[in-house]
């Protein structure tokens, strides 16, 4: 147990050469913070007040944003305290708050890139059906479901973990994720079983069903159909969609091997990894979708008309 073991409060160690190069962290996190906001509020917006925009696919990918600006308000402005603080901690139960959300935001992210996966299907393979299964009512389900889930599962989860005595108050990472069950006496398998429950109902049959229908839109354009506008519209609508998730599994198993290498990882390898994984997402997701995506790339582009001679280019 540490000498200085306090249940209340648990100290972060995961910042590296914070005294040399505070503030300059404090003005990259800060940018990097105001650009996920300015990016992602707009996507939101674009969507909210274009009527063409206000279709499953589309309101899909506003839940998607919505969840990048929450991931990062739950994360950064600690972040932000712990960079110009001469101590770096966090109260046990802000730590379980933190643990919450990031992992509800981010099994949701599974379950919303399951449900846009779905709606291209049904729009590509069975497009005289699609306006009578991807009603309004369908929508409403599939967006409840993917926040409700994962609650759900995560709150058992701190429920196992309250019940956990605690031996250590040092967290190696600058925020609270799955190191947290390296701060207990001993190991539970009762609650490791419930992670490999959570890790296979919210990531491993998400990614195998999305990947199933992909391979049945894949098959149906491009090998059973010979028209070029499907094809093209199966590309530009199916493309972003499995970046984003390639991205986010690559993200996922980057956490995963952060706190199950916990030991053996240096403290800068290891803060470089973590901060990738809450860095790099909601980055990613609206640069992707606002380049790829063409109704939202064309609603961009309105901003900035770069095609009228009067008008000075952005």
């Amino acid at each position: 147990m540490d000498a200085g073991f306090n249940g209340t409060f648990i100290t972060l160690s995961g910042f590296v050469d914070l005294d040399k190069y505070r503030y300059l962290y404090f003005i990259i996190l800060l940018t990097l913070y105001i650009f996920i906001l300015c990016t992602n509020c707009t996507i939101m917006c674009l969507i909210l007040i274009h009527r063409n925009l206000h279709e499953p696919m589309y309101i899909f990918i506003a839940a998607l944003s919505l969840n990048s600006v929450l991931f990062s308000t739950v994360l950064y402005p600690k972040i932000f305290i712990d960079v110009l603080s001469q101590k770096q901690i966090i109260s046990h139960s802000a730590c379980m708050f933190q643990y919450f959300m990031c992992y509800c935001l981010g099994a949701s992210d599974f379950l919303l890139l399951l449900a846009m996966s779905y709606d291209r299907y049904v729009s590509i393979c069975k497009p005289l059906q699609y306006p009578t299964i991807m009603g309004k009512r369908t929508v409403a389900v599939l967006l409840t479901l993917a926040w409700f889930i994962p609650a759900c599962h995560i709150a058992i989860s701190m429920v196992m973990i309250a019940n956990h005595k605690m031996c250590n108050s040092t967290l190696r990472s600058f925020f609270c994720n799955n190191s947290i069950y390296q701060l207990h006496c001993a190991t539970s398998r009762v609650l490791s079983v419930w992670g490999l429950v959570i890790l296979v109902n919210l990531g491993v049959i998400p990614v195998i069903f999305i990947l199933f229908t992909y391979i049945k839109i894949f098959v149906i354009t491009f090998i059973l159909n010979s028209c070029v506008e499907v094809r093209k519209k199966a590309t530009e609508t199916c493309l972003p969609h499995l970046m984003v998730l390639i991205s986010f599994f690559l993200l996922c198993a980057f956490d995963i091997i952060t706190a199950r290498l916990e030991s053996e990882l240096q403290t800068g390898v290891r803060s470089i990894m973590t901060l990738i994984v809450f860095v790099y997402s909601p980055l990613f997701n609206p640069i992707i979708y606002g380049i790829k995506m063409k109704e939202i790339s064309k609603h961009i582009k309105g901003f900035c008309p770069i095609s009228h001679p009067s008008v000075l280019k952005c």
